[in-house]
């Protein structure tokens, strides 16, 4: 497939470190749901195993014939470059769309040692770039690639161009499917997952770990009226300790861990509120989804994560600050409001546009470089 028959599609990859469940790759397997169908797009991982990420995570399995992993162990490993160099030889993409460091420095080699036309690379966050070994790695896998960098957020954007100064830099905000995430019938859903239909219910998703800041939230609850109740969606190595910490604050028999949840569209619409409790963000996915569903939502002022927030229905709370987030919590539960959360995913924030600006962006360096 060549770039000149634009009528016949395009050949994508994108490249990820793994998939498992996550912002990022969610992401990526969007992109490669939502594309052009004329387009044949792929995902290649360099760790992990075909297998066992199905098994992992079950969203993977009706896209099982357009992945494909590299098992790639800890460490550099140029048998890895190689790979990715014959893969390229022999798919000839079109596009090699990287995501976060480690494909770019990979990906981003090989796909200028085999030529590919239209590179690009998302930045995520900017989590790694308080590393100063991370910004000269990045500095130099951006000067060897030379792709369209692409940033996820306006304060991503702002960040990379305070260190890298890069021209070729644009910001894509991060979508949802808002036909998929939508509101529904909050009775149904709760009887779904055996939640109590009589209390307040809050609700946070994301994996149980620390990061994601899922203890703040039960150390709230613990200053929350017994109406009160939290849900959590995800699974992770810190659901041991989270169980513990609830019991020792008294509020177990009040917390509702449900383990990996395949069906979240249901979870938010169980909901009278969705937090997200995060100690670090890049833009994250999980509060668009919430509001998509008409779920009020409030977010820890870290990262990107104001930047998905309804201005008008939505609230900030402290960072780290576990009665600000009790307070915030719960006088957004005493107090509605008339804005519809759902408007302002659809105007800002909906997977279709998010896709139709990549390939847009994508055809756009093309024409660039059909032209140099």
């Amino acid at each position: 497939m060549t770039t000149t028959e634009s009528n016949t599609g395009q050949t994508v990859i994108h490249v990820v470190q793994h998939l498992a469940p996550g912002g990022l790759e969610s992401l990526a397997l969007d992109l490669l749901a939502f594309s052009t169908p004329l387009n044949k797009v792929m995902i290649v991982s360099l760790e992990g195993e075909k297998k066992q990420a199905i098994e992992n995570w079950p969203r993977l399995k009706p896209f099982a014939n357009q992945i494909h992993f590299l098992e790639k162990k800890p460490g550099v490993k140029l048998h890895t470059l190689s790979q990715l160099v014959k893969t390229f030889n022999v798919i000839k993409p079109d596009v090699v769309h990287t995501h976060h460091i480690g494909p770019l420095l990979y990906a981003g080699l090989a796909s200028r040692l085999t030529s590919v036309p239209v590179r690009i690379h998302t930045e995520h966050d900017v989590w790694h770039l308080n590393n100063e070994k991370h910004v000269r790695l990045e500095k130099m896998a951006l000067n060897v690639a030379k792709p369209q960098l692409v940033a996820d957020a306006n304060l991503v954007e702002e960040t990379l161009l305070n260190h890298f100064s890069y021209n070729n830099t644009t910001t894509i905000k991060n979508g949802v499917d808002c036909e998929k995430f939508s509101p529904g019938r909050k009775d149904l859903a709760r009887a779904h997952f055996n939640l109590p239909a009589d209390k307040k219910i809050i609700g946070c998703a994301g994996r149980l770990e620390t990061v994601k800041g899922h203890d703040l939230a039960i150390s709230a609850l613990s200053y929350m009226p017994k109406c009160v109740h939290l849900t959590i969606a995800g699974h992770g190595s810190q659901r041991a300790k989270l169980e513990a910490l609830a019991a020792q604050y008294d509020v177990l028999d009040r917390v509702t861990f449900l383990g990996l949840v395949d069906d979240m569209q249901r979870f938010y619409q169980a909901l009278d509120l969705f937090c997200m409790p995060s100690r670090s963000e890049g833009f994250p996915l999980s509060p668009l989804e919430a509001q998509a569903c008409n779920i009020r939502t409030a977010v820890t002022n870290v990262g990107a994560s104001k930047e998905t927030l309804c201005p008008d229905s939505g609230r900030l709370i402290k960072a780290n600050d576990i009665h600000n987030m009790a307070d915030v919590l719960f006088h957004m539960l005493c107090h509605g409001v008339e804005t519809q959360p759902r408007q302002f995913v659809l105007e800002n924030n909906d997977i279709r546009n998010m896709v139709k600006a990549y390939e847009s962006l994508a055809a756009q360096v093309q024409l660039v470089e059909a032209v140099a």
